[in-house]
């Protein structure tokens, strides 16, 4: 079963907070986030490129 480390939940927590102010932004091109969804991807994303523990991204078949 996969496991998330503090500091990553902490990363996801940052990008909530700043989904729900309405400031969150994704990509190169600042477009807004719209979902909480994609708030919650970009701050594992985040987390991952710190190396802090994230389980590996999904695949596609």
């Amino acid at each position: 079963m996969a496991r998330y480390g503090k500091g990553s939940s902490k990363e996801v927590e940052k990008e909530m907070r700043l989904y729900k102010r309405g400031k969150a932004v994704s990509g190169r091109k600042g477009k807004k986030v719209k979902s909480r969804k994609q708030a919650i991807a970009i701050g594992l994303s985040k987390a991952r490129k710190k190396g802090m523990k994230v389980p590996k991204k999904a695949t596609r078949r």
